[in-house]
């Protein structure tokens, strides 16, 4: 698997792709807020910096033209600031901005976002809805014409601004029929039927429950509401997006596969949507399966919920994850000083960091029920593991069993762990006072005021958490079964 799905970024030739739909300019503030305004009770931001990104559909050409691809892009902008400093994004990029069209009697979309200690504080939109007018959309059709035959495939960038309406959409599916070019949409809002002619759609569980008007509560309810839009377009394919549970692609002979959301931490999920459609559509282009796009796209996915705003993903970056997925689990262990950023931001963001440490030598069925209950108390859970030279000190030479490296190799293939930070010290104090977690969790074989670590969480506020540990249950129980359950050597008699 991993193999296939390399070889879709290691292709001297990726696909030549359109890219048609709305535009954005994605504008971030970035500060820090100290003080309440004298002049209305509103906080004050200092702002430190401004960042404009391609947003929409120009943030979908960002994505594929990061990969490697030459993309082609057609859509509409205003006459105004916001239009060319995203003309001039894209050019930067290498984006061919020559199918934009210019409407003088619209802004160009511009979204602009704010954000004190890394927590978005506010959104403003400029922009209209309204359908593009119809000497725009003539303009627009006739770039189809001309760009369509150029390209392998086209991707359509849905974001209800005006630009996909029935008849753009018409022209395009017409066009790309004449010439077997496959069709890949991101869609948004109701009536999926425009869509027909599409081979892939890509919608979220959000936008599936609103296309459809059915509750999505369960794989079940999920599957009816994807077979009526599957009827409703006669799509191929359609990737369901769920967020943390993953995704599932459904094909039209009726087979579904579900690929594992990436364990990762997610800073911001703006632009994530675009990231997979990109690399889905790149890699159906290209000739890749479905399932294995879908997967690459996944794996994209994963990569830019850490990077902050419209973000992209590059071909070497999504390289360099293929060749580290042999150690999957072995990518959760970080060092203390990453660690503590990672707490911070979790803060930052309102969620509880939860805190737990152990040897976890030989791991048995104690050990996933204590860790699945620890992650439970709050949203992220950070191990503290004893290194080997800890565990050596603490419980003799003899141990432990299993080295450290297959310990955070086994430990961080568990979803419920979120990372693994190795500690040599005899106790994990050291690391409680850099991390000073919400919620420290220990075994219920523990009294409170034995729990290292306890003072510094309560004295910030924490609480600490005392887990009942499943009897019978220890690496030293296993340890000594094994010694008498191994069969022994026959006693030599001498002759």
């Amino acid at each position: 698997m991993l193999e296939q799905l390399d070889s879709i970024l290691a292709q001297e030739r990726r696909p030549k792709i359109l890219v048609v739909g709305d535009v954005i300019l994605d504008e971030y503030v970035t500060g820090a807020v100290g003080r309440i305004s004298p002049e209305a009770p509103v906080p004050v931001l200092e702002s430190t910096t401004v960042v404009k990104s391609p947003g929409g559909a120009a943030n979908v050409a960002a994505n594929l033209a990061a990969l490697g691809c030459e993309v082609l892009l057609v859509g509409v902008v205003g006459v105004d600031a916001p239009g060319d400093a995203l003309t001039g994004l894209l050019q930067e990029r290498g984006i061919s901005i020559a199918g934009l069209v210019v409407d003088p009697t619209r802004p160009t979309t511009h979204k602009l976002r704010v954000l004190a200690q890394g927590q978005h504080v506010l959104r403003i939109d400029r922009e209209e809805r309204g359908l593009i007018s119809a000497e725009a959309k003539a303009l627009l059709m006739n770039q189809l014409e001309i760009w369509i035959p150029e390209c392998d495939g086209v991707l359509c960038s849905d974001y209800e601004k005006g630009v996909l309406q029935p008849e753009v959409l018409q022209t395009l599916m017409k066009e790309t029929a004449s010439r077997g070019r496959p069709v890949v949409v991101d869609p948004k809002g109701t009536g999926y039927e425009r869509y027909a002619g599409a081979y892939a759609l890509t919608p979220n569980v959000a936008e599936i429950e609103m296309a459809t008007g059915m509750k999505v509560t369960s794989k079940k309810s999920l599957d009816q509401a994807v077979a009526l839009l599957l009827t409703q377009t006669q799509a191929e394919v359609l990737l369901a997006t769920r967020g943390k549970d993953g995704m599932v692609v459904y094909e039209r002979d009726g087979s579904t596969t579900a690929i594992q959301a990436e364990g990762r931490e997610v800073y911001d999920v703006t632009g994530a949507g675009d990231t997979v459609v990109a690399v889905l559509a790149m890699g159906i282009f290209g000739g890749s399966s479905v399932v294995d796009a879908a997967t690459l796209a996944n794996i994209a996915a994963g990569q830019v919920v850490g990077k902050l705003g419209t973000a992209t993903v590059t071909r070497e970056e999504l390289r360099r994850s293929l060749k580290g997925r042999a150690g999957r689990g072995q990518r959760k262990l970080i060092s203390r000083e990453v660690a503590k950023d990672v707490t911070e931001r979790a803060r930052a963001r309102g969620q509880t960091v939860v805190f737990t440490n152990g040897c976890f030598d030989i791991l048995h069925a104690g050990h996933v029920q204590y860790l699945q209950e620890a992650r439970d108390e709050g949203d992220l859970l950070i191990l503290g593991l004893n290194s080997d030279r800890s565990v050596r000190a603490l419980k003799g030479e003899s141990r432990p069993v299993m080295g450290e490296a297959d310990r955070a190799l086994i430990l961080g293939a568990m979803e419920c762990v979120d990372h693994i930070v190795l500690f040599d010290e005899a106790t994990p104090q050291a690391l409680v006072d850099v991390l000073v977690p919400d919620v420290l969790v220990k075994g219920a074989d523990y009294k409170a005021e034995e729990v290292v670590g306890r003072e510094t969480v309560e004295a910030m506020g924490g609480r600490l958490k005392l887990i009942r540990l499943v009897e019978g249950r220890s690496t030293s129980d296993i340890v000594e079964r094994i010694k008498e359950t191994s069969p022994r050597a026959p006693a030599v008699v001498a002759s």
